[in-house]
């Protein structure tokens, strides 16, 4: 059973550690600057690959920060969510325990049990956003399924959000008759559904 709650960070209001700048540094950084492109991150690396600069360029807006060293038990200090992104687990592990002794989240690349966290597979729609977790059992699976969430969700999916966002503001009634009115509204994006199957 997965044990899990998910939740949707407001990373802008976050500070985020990313330690490691290589292959899995970078994945782990274009992941959440595609789903969070005005996130507060600051990348320790002691070299950068080119994706990540380019990343720099596609997110001019962003409020990343690059700062190529040695990671240093001191750099933990003053985060909210730490990533360990290196190909080094000794290097992961000492991440981890910095950050936790300063109070941060952890998420370690491809460690499983050092991580209060976990970083699943993203669909965006609009305003639709789905995250796809399996427990940090099999990556590639949420992918996978991503994908073909990204094929079937209609490309209509972010302005029915929209209009059913106008719809709920004109509602003036109790939140219990708000939620019934809602309810009926869309009943049938589920007989559409069924149909389909």
């Amino acid at each position: 059973m997965n044990t899990l709650y998910p939740i949707f960070l407001k990373l802008h209001q976050l500070k985020v550690l990313i330690v490691g700048a290589g292959e899995v540094g970078c994945e782990k950084l274009t992941f959440m600057l595609k789903s969070s492109p005005d996130a507060a991150i600051t990348v320790v690396a002691k070299e950068i690959l080119s994706p990540v600069q380019t990343l720099l360029k596609e997110y001019p807006d962003a409020n990343l920060r690059i700062v190529i060293k040695p990671f240093e038990l001191s750099d933990a200090e003053g985060y909210d969510l730490v990533i360990a992104a290196t190909n080094f687990q000794d290097l992961n592990k000492r991440v981890q325990q910095a950050a936790k002794k300063h109070g941060a989240l952890v998420n370690v690349a491809d460690t499983p049990s050092l991580c209060d966290f976990y970083l699943g597979s993203i669909v965006t729609r609009g305003d639709l956003k789905v995250a796809i977790s399996t427990n940090g059992k099999s990556p590639t699976f949420a992918k996978r399924f991503r994908q073909w969430l990204e094929a079937a969700l209609p490309k209509e999916a972010s302005s029915l959000i929209q209009h059913l966002h106008q719809f709920r503001n004109q509602l003036s009634d109790d939140f219990s008759s708000k939620v019934k009115a809602l309810n009926k509204a869309t009943e049938s994006l589920l007989t559409k559904q069924s149909k389909s199957l």
